[in-house]
């Protein structure tokens, strides 16, 4: 909450601190996810700016996936997109039919 008492929306990648403090969660959330036994070669990301940003740094160092595919995030399109939104189904649609 910020001071006039509204909520505040703050992402993992909205400061350094916060970033190296889930560092280790998300690489361990993501390997636990691997386990599972899931394909790797595509993997889609739901935001376009700095968590794509970060998850494409990840995937340099560790080698996760072969292909990100970021696709704009849900709350994005709702929150400023909204008229286009069935420009974003399809766009989430076409993408997701493309992977095997």
């Amino acid at each position: 909450m910020n001071d006039a008492g509204k909520e505040v929306n703050y992402n993992y990648y909205d400061s350094r601190e916060l970033r190296t403090a889930v560092y280790d969660f998300i690489n361990e959330s993501i390997r636990k996810q691997i386990a599972f036994g899931v394909n790797t070669d595509t993997v889609f990301c739901f935001g376009t700016g700095k968590n794509e940003k970060f998850l494409r740094g990840l995937n340099e160092e560790k080698k996760y996936f072969k292909k990100i595919i970021a696709l704009e995030h849900p709350r994005f399109i709702m929150q400023y997109k909204a008229k286009l939104k069935q420009f974003y189904i399809d766009k989430y649609i076409s993408n997701f039919t493309k992977v095997e």
